[in-house]
């Protein structure tokens, strides 16, 4: 079986000029898969690459990217410690909202991703990615900052960095988020052993017991 990070570089290899839907003739510059530690405990998913991650081929290298490094640095992470990818692997143009079939076209993968990293808690910024993970229909407003008992991982929505940037009263609410992200760390967290934390890069590992009523939690949207 190979590992965690041979596994990621082969599908991130299979995607690399992939055509699957229409970004791909759209003004694309390359696949931008994700980067970041194989093994993390916590990961994040943003919506798509903007014109930076496009140039760049990575996630999160822009002014959004800038801010949220600060944001993790306030919930006691780093770049180090976690994986971070988009639903959408290749720039829609102008920045425009995915569409259903680039959505499902792109889905698959971003769930195989999280199946070989195997996250104990997965950050979704912004609606899109909260919506594709929960499969519901939901504002980012009315979930953020809440814990979600998946089948395989805790989600835990968060507002959109980019969305703090264009609208700075966000800006307050987004670093609200990313303290109840430490809150909820601290609380499931222990220091990883120097030899664990030498090999993962992460300096904790989360441990996430799923209390009794984790099954009644999607109630939460109604029937």
């Amino acid at each position: 079986m190979s590992s965690p990070l041979i596994a990621l570089q082969e599908l991130a290899a299979s995607l690399h000029n992939c055509q699957r839907c229409p970004l791909a003739t759209l003004g694309r510059r390359q696949v931008v898969f994700g980067v970041g530690n194989p093994q993390a405990s916590v990961m994040f998913v943003g919506e798509a690459p903007g014109y930076h991650e496009d140039q760049k081929g990575e996630p999160f290298v822009g002014a959004a990217g800038q801010l949220l490094n600060e944001l993790l640095q306030s919930a006691g992470l780093s770049r180090a410690d976690i994986y971070i990818a988009n639903v959408i692997k290749c720039r829609p143009p102008n920045n425009r909202d995915p569409e259903p079939q680039e959505v499902d076209t792109c889905k698959p993968f971003l769930l195989k991703q999280i199946a070989l990293i195997r996250p104990k808690i997965v950050c979704s910024l912004g609606n899109w990615a909260t919506q594709t993970l929960l499969e519901r229909k939901v504002g980012i407003t009315r979930v953020r900052g809440q814990v979600f008992y998946l089948k395989d991982f805790v989600l835990f929505p968060l507002l959109h960095p980019a969305a703090a940037l264009h609208q700075a009263a966000m800006l307050p609410p987004l670093r609200e988020d990313f303290q109840k992200l430490k809150a909820f760390l601290d609380r499931h967290s222990t220091p990883a052993k120097p030899e664990t934390a030498a090999s993962s890069g992460a300096a904790h590992t989360v441990q996430i017991e799923r209390p009794a009523a984790a099954a009644q939690q999607m109630d939460l949207f109604g029937s």
